[in-house]
């Protein structure tokens, strides 16, 4: 797995140098004082065959626990830009994040196989990557299906130095019980974008991301193009449909040909599909999250589930929690990309529970 690693003197980091035309509030969020430095990682699977490439984008900080994030099914590292830039200035800590196997820019010989097993190793392999033989303090924090994969992660000591572990929005009886429409949803999204822009402007108005700030930086690792014409089904509308059927009240004869040239200059245009097909990867859905409840609780770490609804909280859970088993905090008004929607509520939390742990410290001149 080879992995290249994007971070600078200052604490500040991303690949802002290839999205900053794109998302210029994310320019803003993440500013160079110096050129960051880029680090290749090489890593291989046991067998020595399954090499595969990884990006993490997001690489902050020089002190304290590496807080190591681990994004949901589809999305990428770039859904923690947002939080990364809040939490890092409210507690000491580093953080790296990853895109996951056949996730963001990861290129895998054998993305086929996205198997908990498989998947929770890739993590201690990165981390053996980066550290050696003696990795800082982790605290390991996932949303949904990284969320899931955090656990088993943890359940499998592929962290040794593990202090911590986050779990945000998944939980094994609404999870399973979801896998039944999950194709139809699937489904419903659309098949391709016209633009990048279009795509975070149908995640916000899907409600996907609530979050407009967020949204202009995720969804870039959501999505890459695609040679698909433009009339193939399921390409979703934009906001520049209207501006093209306000140009077209002209009188009769302008109005045809300029809708021709508009039709003939759609049809070169390149489209943006989804980066993963997720509806390929069903037949590890099950193994993601059957038995998650039970491997999270017998996880010999201090726990944090932070939640978007209490209904999501299954029976084994409820009572682990009742027996203190861990903490748990539910951030209402948030989608199910809970750190994306409300990423100072998330990083409010993690930093409370961080400091209450004695993990960390808060930031001097932070005011709580």
């Amino acid at each position: 797995m080879y992995g290249r690693f994007c971070s600078n003197q200052k604490g500040c980091c991303q690949k802002v140098i290839e999205f900053k035309w794109i998302y210029p509030l994310f320019k803003i969020l993440f500013l160079f004082d110096t050129q960051p430095a880029m680090e290749d990682v090489e890593v291989e699977n046991d067998n020595g065959k399954d090499i595969s490439f990884t990006v993490a984008p997001i690489s902050v900080g020089q002190h304290g626990p590496v807080l190591l994030l681990l994004h949901g099914g589809g999305h990428s590292a770039l859904s923690w830009a947002v939080f990364t830039a809040v939490i890092y200035n409210r507690i000491n800590c580093r953080v790296v994040a990853m895109d996951l196997r056949a996730h963001g820019d990861t290129k895998v010989k054998n993305s086929d196989d996205l198997s908990a097993e498989t998947m929770a190793k890739d993590i201690g392999k990165v981390v053996e990557t980066l550290y050696g033989e003696n990795p800082p303090p982790i605290m390991m924090i996932g949303h949904s299906m990284g969320g899931a994969i955090a656990v088993h992660t943890a359940a499998a000591n592929h962290v040794p130095s593990l202090l911590g572990l986050c779990v945000i929005d998944v939980v094994e009886g609404t999870a399973m019980d979801a896998l039944n429409s999950m194709q139809n949803f699937l489904r419903s999204r659309p098949k391709t974008f016209k633009s990048v822009e279009n795509a975070i402007e149908w995640s916000v108005k899907s409600g996907q991301i609530r979050n407009v700030e967020s949204a202009r930086v995720s969804m870039g690792g959501q999505v890459k193009k695609c040679e698909e014409p433009l009339n193939s089904p399921g390409v979703s509308k934009s906001i520049s449909d209207g501006i093209i059927e306000e140009e077209e009240e002209e009188e009769e004869e302008g109005e045809s040909n300029h809708k021709r040239k508009k039709e003939d200059d759609q049809e070169k245009e390149t489209l943006y599909t989804w980066q993963i097909d997720l509806s390929k990867t069903e037949k590890y859905w099950e193994g993601w999250f059957s038995g998650l409840s039970a491997l999270f609780l017998s996880c010999p770490v201090p726990k944090l589930l932070l939640l978007a609804g209490v209904d999501r909280l299954d029976k084994d859970l409820t009572i682990g929690q009742m027996q203190g088993k861990f903490q748990m905090q539910v951030l209402p008004q948030c989608g199910h990309a809970v750190h994306e929607d409300a990423p100072e509520k998330v990083a409010d939390a993690l930093a409370s529970f961080m400091v209450r742990h004695k993990f960390t410290e808060f930031k001097e001149g932070f005011l709580w």
